[in-house]
């Protein structure tokens, strides 16, 4: 029988329970944590099958954007997220998060701060894929492998057709909705072009490498990106 799909409140949970479960010198270690990959991606290029098969081919937790979204939408959640590490241990990647709001203006709405809250805990954590959310806009460039998922428009289209069986106009609005929530998101809250090569490590079409390719290529990229970032 087919395993009924968990919840988003579920997936949450678990989330923080298996940070909350971590030992105590696992966090206090100085030890870095293996760094985070963000995937930012257009909509349509198969982000969520590539961020799902990165993070099972490299051994890291996926956290998505959904997950993100829901646990800074709650003041209690990100406080049990911020909870879940040494609250005396201050990092450079609190120093960026700090600078992050200072060097670009950004004003420090509730839902920010949360945001960043959650985005910055996961990066202390180290060792995931995060999926969407500008994560990669609030975390340490010299930490973090930062991926863009690109694709012709006609190839999205098509894709999203496929994958949630819809007509192509209902296709077409989803992807051109989509596209603008994105980039209007990244504007209002860290000033910046999603689409800008200088935020990313690496850009691939996924209309052209297909969604095993991407994986591979990304796993090749971070191998070196590791080495060199040391």
């Amino acid at each position: 029988m087919k395993a009924k799909p968990r919840s988003l409140e579920q997936l949450v949970k678990e989330q923080l329970d298996k940070w909350n479960g971590l030992p105590v010198q696992t966090r206090k270690t100085k030890e870095r944590p293996a760094p985070v990959i963000t995937v930012s991606r257009e909509p349509g290029c198969g982000g969520t099958a590539i961020a799902r098969k990165l993070s099972s081919a490299l051994g890291m937790d996926l956290v998505s954007g959904q997950i993100i979204q829901k646990v800074a939408d709650s003041a209690e959640m990100s406080e049990k997220v911020v909870a879940s590490l040494d609250e005396k241990q201050v990092t450079r990647r609190d120093d960026w998060l700090t600078s992050l709001f200072e060097v670009r203006h950004l004003w420090p709405d509730s839902y920010l701060r949360h945001l960043t809250k959650v985005v910055g805990t996961v990066g202390r954590h180290g060792n995931a894929v995060i999926l969407g959310r500008g994560a990669n806009f609030m975390l340490p460039p010299e930490e973090t492998f930062r991926i863009r998922l690109i694709g012709p428009r006609e190839a999205r289209i098509a894709r999203v057709m496929k994958d949630k069986k819809v007509s192509g106009s209902e296709a077409e609005e989803y992807v051109v909705r989509t596209e603008s929530d994105r980039n209007a998101f990244v504007r209002k809250y860290f000033h910046a072009d999603i689409g800008d090569p200088a935020h990313y490590d690496m850009i691939l079409d996924t209309s052209r490498l297909g969604i095993d390719g991407v994986v591979e290529s990304v796993k090749a990229a971070y191998a070196a990106w590791r080495k060199i970032a040391g």
